[in-house]
């Protein structure tokens, strides 16, 4: 933790530190995250990617992304280990999950409480700003959703997830991008689509307007159908 820079890892160290893989943590698209431990004290969530696309483009983004960024509510990177096609994130581990969790079901929202949920859309508010303002280079996360916020022991929340960055200049005020990235329903409508205008930062503040009112409203409250399959991609319609 205490080196600048994170460490490289190899596979083997990877194995001890998870003890062969032991405790799962979670899965999704993107791979298997494991519980491991680096000492006594200190636990480690290990992110061990598919064969990521286009040559491991996400990995080389969130290694060099998020790298070098140190900010309270930005997840830490503490290594990562590139062994042959293998490749694995090592981040600092957090007890309370994601905000999903809290915002998909009404009784853990009720149990966090008002003043909770606040302090964790401003943290995440700051997270963001510090993404766009605060950096050399101006980050663009675009893949802002409650899945990727996550939750320390103080529930002080955490932006995580960086392998559909984008790095770009302050005085860049549109970037250029080949393919959508993000999650339907947190996607502002300019990044699918070129017709709503320029992609920029602004993107990212789209995708924060729509947690906050996932967190504000909870998803249970729109059922489509008697359904709750992506909800969530019909808030802007049901505030109108």
């Amino acid at each position: 933790y205490k080196a600048l820079k994170p460490s490289r890892y190899s596979y083997s160290d990877i194995k001890k530190i998870t003890g062969n893989f032991s405790e799962k943590l979670g899965e999704g698209g993107y791979g298997t995250v494991y519980k491991g431990k680096l000492s006594n004290e200190v636990f480690v969530a290990v992110k061990v990617l598919n064969n990521s696309k286009g040559g491991g483009e996400d990995f080389i983004n969130e290694v060099g992304t998020i790298g070098q960024i140190h900010h309270v509510n930005i997840v830490r990177l503490v290594g990562y280990c590139a062994d042959g096609y293998r490749g694995v994130l090592v981040y600092e581990f957090l007890p309370n999950h994601s905000l999903e969790k809290f915002t998909s079901s009404e009784n853990e929202r009720n149990l966090l409480g008002l003043e909770k949920l606040h302090n964790i859309a401003l943290g995440t508010a700051k997270g963001i700003e510090y993404l766009h303002q605060g950096c050399e280079q101006r980050i663009l996360h675009f893949d802002i959703k409650p899945h990727n916020i996550l939750l320390d022991q103080n529930f002080n929340p955490k932006i995580s997830d960086f392998g559909q960055a984008k790095l770009c200049s302050k005085e860049q005020s549109a970037v250029s991008m080949t393919a959508a990235r993000g999650t339907m329903g947190y996607i502002a409508p300019e990044v699918f689509s070129r017709n709503f205008g320029k992609v920029s930062h602004k993107s990212d503040v789209y995708s924060f307007g729509m947690l906050l009112i996932e967190m504000v409203g909870g998803r249970k409250n729109i059922k489509i159908g008697g359904q709750d399959n992506s909800a969530e991609a019909y808030f802007p319609e049901w505030i109108y």
